[in-house]
């Protein structure tokens, strides 16, 4: 009998510039031709086309919601299973412990509190055009990764999920 399917989390800016976009089509698709199920926040932007990638090579999707219902937090059309949280933002914190590991592309301030649960909790972190960071004391952050391309980022995502 096979294991249940790692679970990939794609974060990243709701009103993406169209790189970012296309960055996340491509992600969303490797993801479900690794035969991995993509997590995201179920809104649009980054979310929705990492989800469109996925559902366009037969993937599944989950998005984690910040309302109580569709009324209150309608999910993109790519995403294939909702969960409503009624949470709001600290939402991020449950797609993050639900996920093997992350790909951030792009972001805001709500992809930075992502990855800081992230590495708070031991998550890998894949970074692909997203924030640029380090420790203060400089020291290494081994879950702190860097893909250059959709492909490498998921790649490297499976490499290190926990």
């Amino acid at each position: 009998m096979r294991e249940r399917p790692i679970q990939l989390g794609v974060i990243g800016g709701a009103e993406p510039s169209d790189r970012y976009e296309e960055l996340a089509f491509e992600t969303g698709r490797q993801i479900a031709l690794r035969e991995c199920v993509l997590l995201c926040g179920g809104g649009g932007g980054v979310m929705e086309a990492a989800a469109r990638g996925a559902r366009s090579a037969g993937g599944r999707t989950v998005g984690i919601l910040p309302g109580v219902s569709a009324t209150t937090s309608p999910p993109n059309p790519h995403i294939e299973l909702c969960v409503y949280t009624g949470m709001g933002q600290a939402r991020n914190l449950i797609l993050v412990l639900s996920s093997a590991a992350i790909i951030g592309i792009g972001g805001g301030w709500g992809t930075l509190t992502e990855i800081g649960h992230a590495l708070k909790h031991d998550v890998p972190v894949v970074l692909l055009e997203s924030w640029q960071l380090e420790r203060p004391d400089r020291r290494p952050a081994p879950l702190l990764l860097r893909a250059t391309s959709p492909a490498e980022a998921v790649e490297v995502a499976l490499q290190n999920a926990s």
